[in-house]
């Protein structure tokens, strides 16, 4: 572990220099883009209030360059994100806007706490939405050659839905990576799935009424099962072969149908759910925290815990989620 901090901070003193000499190309890098999003259909009426503003973020790049992984154990890391606290903000929230986020809940067959859930673990209901100027770091981001190609395509999508008056630029303020709102939509997310359902003309995803309408409609288009499982925590028996147990977010490999693994799990008698329903195994820990074990903690997964790395690709964030989506369900 001190080895990792030394090369951190290697990497922190390397990055400063780097990025000042990045900061130095960045002003006739705007200059061509500009021609490019010309090109792209994008009034120069837009791109004179919106480009004539961004400036080089050096922290985006050191936040690209190393994004912390957690290194405390998935029961802390649940634990901290699903608390009373949380729970209680949420039932707050909910008690405000109950009739709305009803109706949405039967218009999109989304169950008001998996919303709930996703905004708590995303923004914690609306009060860590971020402080950067998204403009200035999805130009950054384009400017710079590692994600080019993904963060120009976020940047020319975020500057059409400007041009057609659908955002408002000037409260376009989020987190490092160009996410935006109560649910961190990128641009592409905006584009695909938000709503206008307050119907002023305006997605705004920091109010309530398009927020919630946004985050349901998208998660019902991935594929959403309601009231289908997401997950079980198990035990598993010392002669499960390695090859079923994940590790990684990417892809649940070597799923089975639920009667398969049976003999696998310690107490399967316990997990009422269709024997044919595919699942799969993951072990969160395996990878990230030092001295875990090989078998613990595990988890018996189904397609909705799948849906959830769709919106965010982290084993633990899934996790997370359904688990303050079930602690919600006994308090709603």
């Amino acid at each position: 572990m001190k080895i990792i901090k030394i090369l951190f901070y290697i990497l922190l003193i390397y990055l400063n220099n780097f990025t000042n000499s990045f900061a130095e190309d960045f002003n006739s890098w705007v200059v061509s883009f500009k021609e490019y999003a010309i090109n792209q259909g994008i009034s120069k009426k837009t791109l004179d209030k919106t480009m004539s503003k961004v400036k080089f973020l050096p922290n985006v790049i050191k936040y690209d360059r190393y994004q912390p992984e957690f290194y405390e154990d998935t029961k802390t890391y649940i634990e901290k994100r699903t608390n009373q606290k949380k729970i209680t903000n949420g039932k707050n929230l909910y008690i405000k806007n109950s009739p709305l986020i009803l109706d949405i809940e039967n218009k999109f067959n989304v169950e008001k706490e998996l919303l709930l859930s996703l905004m708590g673990i995303e923004t914690n209901f609306g009060k860590y939405l971020g402080k950067m100027d998204i403009l200035s770091s999805l130009a950054t981001l384009s400017f710079d050659k590692r994600r080019s190609e993904f963060f120009t395509k976020e940047l020319i999508i975020i500057l059409k839905l400007i041009d057609s008056g659908v955002v408002d630029s000037d409260i376009l303020y989020g987190s490092w990576a160009g996410a935006f709102g109560n649910f961190q939509f990128m641009p592409s997310t905006i584009k695909n799935y938000a709503l206008d359902y307050n119907r002023d003309n305006l997605i705004d995803l920091k109010s309530t009424k398009d927020s919630f309408a946004s985050a349901a409609n998208y998660i019902n288009k991935l594929g959403w099962k309601k009231n289908n499982p997401c997950f079980y925590k198990i035990k598993l028996k010392e002669n499960i072969p390695v090859k079923y147990l994940n590790t990684s977010a990417k892809k649940i490999k070597n799923k089975k149908k639920f009667k398969y693994f049976k003999k696998y799990i310690v107490g399967q008698e316990n997990i009422k759910v269709n024997e044919d329903l595919i699942t799969g195994i993951i072990t969160p820990d395996r990878d990230i925290v030092e001295n875990s074990k090989l078998l613990e903690p595990a988890y018996l997964t189904f397609d909705n815990y799948e849906l959830i790395l769709k919106w965010n690709r982290s084993l633990r964030f899934a996790l997370a989620v359904c688990t303050l989506k079930d602690k919600f369900k006994n308090e709603l």
